[in-house]
């Protein structure tokens, strides 16, 4: 796998990969380069047996600032269409489709600042812990303009409208407990403990099985827009997929024996 990027940072600890947008001078604000690189980064995950968990960030003390506007229409500018629409497609691929297909769980550490477009990465991941100190905002209406492209219809169909639209129309900061009201993130912690946090979870998860994770993950966002029908059929056919690959139920197996409890354990047979 790829480890060195331009805009991007790459840390590993075991079974954990942690994915840093590295433009703090810019408060890591996405540029062309960023989606390219968070492309290919997500591409590969997918095939990266050692990787378990995922965590995104910001270097510094920002996670991100949305779109760089400035080095995007540096960059985009006297690009033929072609290239223009590639990017547009990564930019749109990647904080959608390729976050939440990705077989291992993402979690987002957020601190400082989540503006714009990044709130789109945010609904994206599959968890998203903030530092207590950290500002979510739709600023876009105070330059006369609003959340273009992807993140006004990912966010209307994520948010109730009172919580998104109160946001969306005034441009106005929203604190990190506020967005854990509104279902906008997933917990809020002191900025103090946010690591500990966050690798805790991330050690949580890592200890349980790929499989298992990987199907929580796909049944959970193909069911969320099916009728109950679909979303019945959907689950039984990812729960006969793993009873197949791992040939039985051995952690049901582990139970009967009384060797694993639902709260005080995790199966340690499958062969990954």
């Amino acid at each position: 796998m790829t480890e060195t990027f331009e805009t991007l940072l790459l840390t590993r600890n075991g079974p954990v990969t942690t994915v840093a947008f590295n433009r703090p001078e810019k408060r890591n604000a996405m540029s062309p380069q960023l989606h390219r690189e968070m492309f290919q980064v997500l591409t590969e995950l997918r095939y990266d047996k050692q990787t378990k968990v995922v965590i995104l960030t910001g270097a510094g003390d920002n996670f991100c600032a949305g779109q760089d506007l400035k080095q995007y229409g540096l960059e985009m500018e006297s690009q033929p269409e072609w290239v223009k629409d590639e990017i547009r497609d990564k930019v749109r691929r990647w904080r959608t489709e390729l976050l939440r297909s990705l077989p291992q769980p993402i979690i987002a550490r957020i601190m400082g600042w989540c503006l714009g477009g990044a709130l789109t990465v945010t609904v994206g991941c599959d968890v998203a812990i903030a530092a207590d100190d950290a500002k979510f905002g739709l600023p876009e209406v105070n330059f006369g303009h609003f959340p273009a492209g992807e993140t006004t219809p990912i966010l209307a169909n994520y948010l109730q409208s009172k919580h998104g639209l109160y946001y969306a129309l005034s441009g106005k900061m929203m604190p990190a407990a506020e967005a854990a009201r509104i279902g906008l993130i997933s917990r809020v912690v002191p900025r103090a403990e946010l690591d500990q946090e966050v690798n805790e979870f991330a050690q949580c998860l890592a200890e349980k099985s790929a499989r298992a994770l990987r199907a929580v993950k796909e049944t959970w966002y193909s069911s969320m827009k099916a009728s109950p029908d679909v979303g019945f059929m959907i689950s039984n056919f990812v729960s006969d997929r793993i009873i197949r690959e791992q040939g039985g139920r051995p952690g049901l197996e582990q139970f009967v024996e009384k060797k694993l409890r639902p709260m005080s354990g995790t199966m340690k047979l499958e062969k990954e």
